[in-house]
């Protein structure tokens, strides 16, 4: 160990495509975090195994994964390190082990036999509590730190209120240097058939999860019809058969229209975010639920960082960050309103710049991932 303290985060595996919150945010985490060794769960497609993301030699690469995909044989790769590294070693090279994972009956379990009698420190950063699905006895049961930190006031407030204590709310991280406002590369234009005057709608959110993809094809259709100038790019992942199928339908629908030339689905991992909501005029998230997925979608503060203009649903967990003065909120569902404010900002350019302006600001004042890297800096030192 070096005079740093050092600090394990048990993720994902930390490498492409960057397309699951908690492993990017961790991946970004460990570029800034240079005060601390930062120990890292990666396979050999990682990034870090380039020396010039070494950050000065804080980082320390386990490479215990052999691809990117979260499966069975990931898992067991994850436990079996832990075994190794608590069990066998005694967890003689960590300081602090900081878990990114949502907690299950299971993975707690499975940390808890591995972590018994150990004197590290332990933080849990929860995207999400899944009080979908989970009660509150149950909440209490599978969290376990000495230190929670929540991505959103919401979960925290929920922790408090069940009784937790040792609750901090950090918001998750994004590289401002990265997301911010950028011309369009001609490249991608090409790629996805997309010309200089189209009107470019962008939806990054889910096939299925999210219940709202019949909602944006239905408005999206209404709106191509009656001008051609409106594009549609769909910037969503393909992440099962139920997406799949899904997926097949709305190219089914589309062609139906008569519209399917103006969707581009974006979903070959060829890209990277920032330039996709940089082709955008706006950028949607119409969300009808937000069962099983992060209490703070990365993907609305990016856009938001890229001074594009957000329409997202009111839905409670999103109103936690997101309001009138920084986005358009519209009920769930609702068709017309979606349809009427995307009207709205195509023929008021003006106003369009002013909400995209707004929304970057106050992503620039909460989601900088330097100002969150000092927040994550004082627990570390404070544990």
């Amino acid at each position: 160990m070096t005079d740093k303290k050092s600090i394990l985060l048990l993720t994902r595996p930390i490498c492409p495509p960057w397309d699951e919150g908690s492993k990017d945010f961790a991946y970004t985490l460990a570029k800034y975090a240079s005060d601390f060794e930062i120990h890292l769960l990666t396979c050999k497609k990682s990034p870090f195994q380039k020396p010039s993301f070494r950050n000065g030699g804080n980082i320390v690469c386990h490479d215990i994964y052999t691809f990117s995909e979260w499966n069975f044989e990931q898992k067991a790769r994850a436990y079996i390190f832990l075994i190794k590294e608590f069990l066998i070693k005694g967890g003689k090279d960590y300081d602090i082990l900081h878990s990114f994972f949502t907690p299950t009956k299971l993975n707690v379990f499975a940390l808890k036999i591995c972590l018994r009698n150990k004197k590290l420190k332990t933080i849990q950063t929860l995207a999400t509590l899944r009080d979908d699905i989970y009660s509150d006895e149950h909440i209490k049961k599978i969290i376990h730190a000495d230190l929670i930190i929540t991505y959103s006031d919401y979960a925290k407030e929920k922790l408090k209120k069940i009784g937790f204590g040792n609750v901090q709310r950090i918001y998750p991280g994004i590289d401002i240097n990265l997301f911010s406002p950028a011309p369009k590369k001609m490249e991608l234009m090409r790629k996805f058939e997309t010309k200089e005057d189209d009107f470019v709608i962008n939806y990054t959110g889910e096939y299925v999860r999210l219940g709202d993809m019949d909602d944006v094809v239905s408005v999206f259709s209404d709106l191509a019809k009656v001008n051609k100038n409106f594009k549609l790019h769909l910037a969503v992942r393909v992440k099962n058969e139920k997406d799949a199928k899904k997926k097949e339908e709305v190219g089914e629908k589309f062609e139906k229209e008569g519209i399917f030339d103006r969707v581009a689905f974006i979903d070959d991992g060829s890209y990277v975010m920032e330039d996709i909501f940089n082709l955008c005029d706006v950028s949607i998230f119409p969300a009808q639920t937000m069962a099983g997925k992060f209490d703070i979608p990365l993907v609305v503060p990016e856009a938001m960082a890229c001074g594009k203009p957000v329409i997202a649903s009111n839905l409670e967990r999103l109103k936690y960050f997101l309001n009138e003065e920084n986005s358009i909120l519209i009920n769930p569902g609702d068709q017309e309103s979606l349809r009427d404010n995307i009207l709205y900002l195509y023929s008021n350019p003006e106003a369009r710049r002013e909400l995209g302006e707004k929304g970057m600001r106050f992503a620039r004042e909460n989601f900088d991932i330097l100002k969150i890297v000092k927040e994550y800096e004082k627990v570390y030192e404070s544990l």
